[in-house]
């Protein structure tokens, strides 16, 4: 047998593949891979991808089969791909949708061709305490009301269900898209179909994943109109509920009286209902009801939108396991959950429907291009000294807080003087004492609605050049001409705040020119290994980080005054 050695993949046994990033080939082969492997480890030369269950399951719920994903790996091997690791794939593949859930009257069946697994699976606890009864086919019969429970329960036995209960329709809502010129690009209308799929029940609920910068909230829009029902929306802050409600009025027929933020229980609904789940999850304390839960009960929705699903807070799947009779869709640039609750994801919200890779974004011209930077700042010899002697999480928040890398800062900012420039932390003492250095504002938590919004807009307008903002800014900002961002602390490994940060600068360009993202970390510290780990995402999307040594932008002793100060 003849091998290609210039092939960048070399598949084990153990479900792991080795992707050799000096191969030619390699960019078209880690977005073949990615659509059903995860990126494990991504150091400079050789990356480690593992196919796993979930992925695979996300990948044949946007269409791709396990002779496909077996195909992918055999055109790319460096050497034969191991016939237990074609099997296993083609296995797990298989599993998704052998059992359906389908309606019976005023209950649920979970039906199968395959009476073993319906044996199997009625055996299990978590299945066996909501089945009622059994058909004279064998199906099992269960409550209606235990819909998401089953669907969570059977994803546990490795069986991922296929949903064809079907769903309520919601109050109608008399809406389209605004007949204004505006229409929706190729791939929004692309992943709308792969939702909406013309109103069946095989469709309806899933997973809309695209770079931040693509427009996810374009593609809510469009579901709306869609669907034509009442609908509801959660997402992650304010400034994204006023986002939202401007963008629905802007982009559809809908007046400024259908859309509206909730406020709170007893108060009137709009027919599009936007709210935050910081709210909804809102309670007086561990033990207290969470008194917004109404929300989900008191309107007639069609259709749930879950804004930044990734970030999905856990009293929300409870909720969202009582509403599968309502449409879902989950919008998001990245399925990685740092709390690893991706298959509550896929059974409670729905599987993977649409996936668009950054880079094909990028080389349509519809996201920036980007650039980013690892810069590594030393410690000084007395912060050495101090995080040696520190335990391990206070060896992060030093590392974090290193005040060298004020310096850093210093010289990019000036550096990029002619640019819009981001200055992103997560330790507010350090980042307010850059904002006064830099004679910069900033944007925290405490930081009024009123005075965002007024920051965002001059930063818009250019009247502010530098920005320096905390975590609140990791979601929904629309800031389009932002080319440069500044990361000088994160929040300790977190994949998906490293996509976020660099969303905020892939918003096409007026002039088309390219963003950069700076990641500064202390070398040879914890926040290395965890900068390391954050890096992983974006690595599996196609981007290099270019690695320089913070003495190449500033003399290392140069640094802003570190001392505490009052906040």
């Amino acid at each position: 047998m003849t091998y290609d050695f210039t092939n960048p993949l070399i598949v084990q046994t153990d479900r792991t593949v080795l992707l050799e990033t000096a191969s030619p080939r390699a960019d078209e082969a880690r977005s073949a891979l990615a659509r059903f492997a995860d990126l494990e480890k991504s150091p400079e030369h050789l990356h480690t991808y593992r196919v796993t269950a979930i992925a695979v399951w996300n990948a044949v719920g946007a269409g791709l089969d396990g002779d496909a994903m077996v195909a992918t790996l055999e055109r790319f091997a460096k050497y034969p791909v191991p016939d237990d690791v074609a099997a296993a794939i083609r296995t797990l593949a298989g599993r998704y949708g052998r059992l359906a859930l389908v309606a019976d009257g005023d209950a649920l069946a979970i039906e199968s061709d395959d009476d073993a697994i319906l044996d199997e699976v009625a055996a299990v606890a978590g299945v066996r305490k909501h089945v009622t009864g059994r058909r004279d086919d064998g199906a099992l019969l269960v409550p209606m009301a235990a819909r998401g429970l089953v669907k969570q329960a059977l994803i546990g036995l490795d069986y991922p269900v296929r949903d064809l209960a079907g769903y309520a329709t919601g109050a109608s809502l008399d809406v389209a898209l605004a007949d204004d010129g505006f229409t929706l690009r190729d791939y929004q209308r692309e992943a709308v179909r792969a939702f909406w799929a013309d109103g069946r029940v095989d469709g309806g609920s899933g997973v809309v994943v695209l770079p931040c910068g693509a427009g996810k909230t374009i593609v809510g829009i469009g579901a709306i109109a869609a669907c034509r029902t009442h609908t509801l929306v959660l997402t992650t802050g304010r400034t994204s509920v006023a986002q939202w409600c401007r963008e629905i009025v802007e982009r559809t027929t809908l007046g400024a009286d259908d859309v509206g933020e909730y406020e709170g229980p007893g108060r009137p609904l709009r027919p599009v209902t936007v709210a935050t789940y910081q709210l909804v999850t809102w309670r007086k304390n561990a033990a207290a009801p969470f008194e917004h839960f109404s929300l989900f009960r008191d309107g007639d929705w069609g259709l749930v939108i879950y804004d930044e699903v990734h970030l999905l807070p856990a009293p929300v799947f409870r909720a969202t396991a009582e509403l599968q009779a309502r449409r879902r869709l989950g919008l998001t640039a990245t399925l990685v959950r740092e709390d690893g609750r991706e298959r509550d994801v896929f059974s409670l919200v729905g599987p993977k429907a649409y996936e668009l890779p950054w880079k094909a974004l990028e080389a349509e011209g519809w996201i920036a291009t980007a650039h980013c930077v690892e810069v590594r700042v030393p410690f000084d010899a007395e912060a050495k000294a101090d995080y040696v002697l520190a335990s391990k999480r206070t060896q992060f928040r030093l590392a974090s807080e290193n005040p060298r890398k004020a310096g850093v800062v210093r010289a990019l900012v000036e550096r990029h003087a002619d640019d819009r420039v981001l200055v992103i932390g997560a330790y507010l003492a350090s980042l307010r004492r850059l904002a006064r250095a830099l004679d910069a504002p900033i944007i925290a938590g405490d930081t009024s609605q009123a005075e965002r919004e007024r920051l965002y807009q001059a930063f818009r307008d250019g009247t502010i050049g530098v920005l320096c903002v905390s975590k609140v800014a990791n979601f929904a900002v629309d800031l389009p001409d932002a080319n440069v961002a500044i990361e000088v602390s994160g929040s300790f490994g977190s994949r998906q705040e490293e996509a976020q940060r660099l969303g905020r600068l892939l918003r096409p360009k007026a002039d088309g020119g390219d963003a950069t993202f700076y990641a500064l970390v202390t070398t040879g510290s914890r926040e290395a290994d965890f900068g390391a780990n954050r890096q992983r995402f974006l690595a599996e999307q196609g981007y290099d980080y270019e690695v320089v040594d913070a003495s190449t932008l500033v003399d290392p002793g140069d640094a802003v005054d570190s001392a505490p100060q009052t906040a």
